[in-house]
């Protein structure tokens, strides 16, 4: 995997999950790595602190997304942080959850979503581009949901949709400044956020027999495949997404 010493980046919902996992990855590949979150300050010094046992740097950053100022806040932190240095890698993590069924989403939870899943990265991205280096990558985490109908996902499997359209739009735009914009797709992970539903009994045997693989995902799995496309060995990868969820709903395993 290409080294990142020299590197910044900024993962966006890095306090726990795949974000933390993403955001130690990238601090052990060498990047100084600005750790952001919304509410979980506990969860995200445990995080920046993690890094720093493993002999990497990081900071975390407190912005709550989807309301208004959010980019104004991030970018202030992440300025703060980097003192100067331009910004190498960009992680699009952060995302609220499912909304239900179509017979359960107000409006007011389908805003909110939308603006959390769909506006933030945009104008994070929007916000990010001058300060970012010519060969620069940008990553943005979608889902499945995206290809697989599942009717209590439908307002996420939308906003993800939307995040994936913006990643080749973008690709072919900033291709120029040697930038690469690409997606990936997790399937069902475990994570600290929901370890509870996969005890629940079944679930995890259930999960694991709709997958190639025939296991859930774990965090690092999603992290090392972010690595990948932020090191010099993904330079030729862009407008992409790249489906890292063990060969999740492909058909039946006869």
């Amino acid at each position: 995997m290409g080294d990142l010493t020299g590197k910044t980046a900024l993962v966006t919902g890095a306090s726990r999950g795949i974000g933390r996992a993403v955001a130690q990855r990238l601090a052990a590949d060498g990047a100084l790595t600005a750790v952001h979150y919304g509410v979980n300050e506990a969860a995200a010094n445990d995080t920046v602190a993690a890094i720093e046992k493993a002999g990497g740097r990081a900071f975390p950053i407190r912005a709550e997304l989807g309301v208004d100022g959010d980019v104004d806040t991030l970018f202030a932190g992440l300025g703060e942080g980097l003192s100067g240095q331009p910004l190498d890698i960009l992680v699009n993590n952060a995302a609220g959850p499912p909304a239900g069924p179509i017979e359960e989403t107000t409006p007011e939870g389908f805003d909110r979503l939308f603006a959390v899943n769909v506006k933030a990265p945009f104008f994070i991205i929007q916000r990010a581009l001058p300060l970012m280096r010519d060969g620069g990558r940008v990553i943005t985490v979608s889902s499945t949901s995206t290809r697989v109908a599942t009717p209590f996902q439908t307002s996420y499997a939308m906003t993800k949709g939307a995040v994936e359209t913006m990643g080749f739009t973008l690709a072919n735009a900033l291709g120029e400044r040697g930038i690469t914009v690409n997606t990936v797709m997790p399937g069902a992970t475990l994570t600290d956020l929901n370890a509870a539903l996969f005890e629940d009994l079944g679930v995890e045997e259930f999960i694991s027999g709709l997958t190639a693989l025939n296991r859930v995902g774990l965090p690092a799995d999603i992290a090392d495949a972010v690595a990948f496309l932020a090191s010099d060995d993904g330079r030729w990868v862009t407008g992409h997404v790249l489906d890292v969820s063990g060969g999740m709903y492909l058909g039946p395993r006869i």
